[in-house]
């Protein structure tokens, strides 16, 4: 399991790559997909909505800020 600051870190860069019209451009989806990898991989989960899940619920254990609602990240 990775380190609630690296996870909160990924989390956050998911949800900035997850923005509205993002996927328009290729880098950008693709930056995207390899961030969910990793947060997959770091949590220990296939699915990028477990992922998120359990990274925010590390995060809360951890007492680390949680970015920006996990719940409505575009999937």
């Amino acid at each position: 399991m990775a380190h609630p600051s690296m996870l909160r870190k990924l989390v956050a860069r998911y949800e900035e790559l997850s923005a509205p019209g993002a996927d328009a451009d290729p880098r950008v989806k693709r930056q995207r997909e390899d961030t969910a990898y990793t947060l997959c991989v770091s949590t220990g989960t296939r699915d990028i909505r477990d992922a998120l899940r359990v990274a925010e619920q590390t995060l809360a254990a951890a007492g680390e800020p949680v970015p920006v609602s996990t719940t409505s990240v575009s999937l």
